[in-house]
C-alpha cells in the first residue's frame, strides 16, 4: 500500500468526505474519494457488492462468489482487495476461507460526497 492510501485511510470518517459540489476539495480528500469510486467502476466489482448487500447473514465466503460471477476464485480475490483497500468491504478469515462484508459508512460516504 502506498504511503498516500495510508495517509488517506488513517484519517477519521468524520472528516471525509466534503462534497464535491459544495466548494473547492483539497488533495487528499479528492484522493480518497478517487480511490473509492475507481473500485465502483467495475462490474465484477459492482456485482460483488450487489451480492454482499443482498446477504441476509450479512457476509459472504469469498467461495460462495465463484459460482454466481462466473469468475475464478483469484480473479474474485482481486476484485475483493481493490475494494477492501478503497475500504468498501472488510475480510474476515476463517480457516482457509475470508468472509466478506461491506462497509456501508464508506459507501454512505461517498453517495453524500455527492450530494451539493
Amino acid at each position: 500500500m502506498s504511503a498516500t492510501r495510508r495517509m488517506i485511510e488513517v484519517r477519521d470518517a468524520d472528516q471525509c468526505c466534503p462534497s464535491v459540489l459544495a466548494a473547492p476539495m483539497d488533495g487528499v480528500d479528492a484522493q480518497r474519494l478517487a480511490v473509492g469510486f475507481a473500485a465502483l467502476a467495475d462490474p465484477v466489482r459492482l456485482r460483488i457488492l450487489s451480492i454482499l448487500a443482498d446477504s441476509r447473514a450479512g457476509e459472504v465466503c469469498v467461495c460462495d462468489l465463484v459460482s454466481p460471477l462466473e469468475k475464478s476464485q483469484p480473479t474474485i480475490s482481486h476484485h475483493l482487495k481493490i475494494l477492501s483497500d478503497a475500504g468498501l468491504v472488510h475480510g474476515e478469515r476463517r480457516s482457509k476461507w475470508v468472509w466478506y462484508s461491506l462497509d456501508r459508512a464508506r459507501l454512505a460516504q461517498l453517495q453524500s460526497s455527492l450530494d451539493a
